[in-house]
């Protein structure tokens, strides 16, 4: 098979517990086993392949999943190959995310349906591959640079909480979720309020308010309308407005704020003022 055909790709990743990979090959691959979960989205083509469940196919869209130890294969259902991607997670990673999100109700969890077509999941998905790679619409930064930066790594955790509660529900395991104290919540919003600035982790803010990940996220989700992660990101736009008016330089601020670096305060900064940190310290004569 000529090379141009056969692209395999894994990713840096802001996560060590999870490898994140990309394929476009005609290549059929023989029976193999992982030590990890695998959950992967089909982009282009068809892939038929051998499963706990028999034979299954899966057509763009479509996502396949595959349990630790589950022997399978693949091969593509014609010449034109197939486009997919992949993230796979240590087992006591995603141990952990369903015993969170099921308050340890349900401990015999197992991906039980080798495809699902579904396209909330497929946009779940999509949502954690580009987190955990540092990758969006407007841009493709290398994960080893941006490895400081907290708010990517709560991101990421928030929306492999979403994609594996929604395989819970999907998959016909119970999820149970006690109701969050509003105390709790106020809590952790006057924490960030209190300095932004702080590199703050989700597992943290949770421990503050004595609650699992699943709960804080959803919870403060539904108290104040946005993700713990999006919260602090324009706390810390508001801090570095502040920090700007008041003569910082951009460079300066970014740090003081709590951003990565400059780049990730101007892309920040812009999305939510529509102009860069320098050109509004020179507006506000700073």
């Amino acid at each position: 098979m000529p090379a141009a055909n056969h692209a395999v790709r894994f990713h840096a990743t802001l996560v060590r517990e999870v490898d994140a990979m990309t394929a476009a090959t005609a290549r059929s691959f023989g029976r193999h086993t992982h030590d990890q979960y695998g959950i992967g989205v089909i982009d282009r083509g068809g892939h038929v392949s051998l499963s706990d469940a028999g034979q299954v196919e899966a057509a763009p869209g479509d996502l396949i999943l595959v349990n630790p130890g589950e022997v399978h294969d693949g091969r593509p259902l014609d010449a034109a190959g197939r486009t997919w991607r992949m993230l796979y997670f240590e087992p006591c990673w995603i141990d952990a995310l369903q015993a969170d999100i099921t308050q340890g109700d349900d401990a015999g969890f197992a991906l039980h349906a080798p495809v699902i077509s579904e396209p909330r999941l497929r946009g779940l998905f999509d949502a954690a591959f580009a987190h955990v790679t540092q990758q969006n619409a407007d841009q493709s930064v290398d994960p080893r640079a941006a490895s400081g930066d907290d708010l990517s790594r709560m991101a990421f955790d928030a929306a492999a909480l979403e994609v594996m509660t929604r395989l819970v529900e999907a998959l016909g395991h119970r999820r149970s979720l006690a109701p969050c104290s509003p105390a709790a919540l106020v809590h952790v919003r006057e924490m960030i309020d209190t300095d932004p600035a702080v590199p703050f982790s989700l597992a943290e803010l949770a421990r503050a308010a004595g609650l699992s990940r699943f709960q804080l996220h959803r919870g403060f989700m539904r108290a104040f309308g946005v993700a713990p992660h999006n919260y602090i990101l324009h706390r810390r736009v508001a801090l570095a407005r502040q920090l700007l008016k008041a003569g910082h330089a951009p460079a300066q601020t970014a740090l003081a704020a709590g951003f990565c670096d400059q780049s990730h305060l101007n892309r920040a900064f812009a999305r939510q003022f529509g102009v860069s940190p320098g050109r509004y310290r020179l507006a506000r004569g700073a």
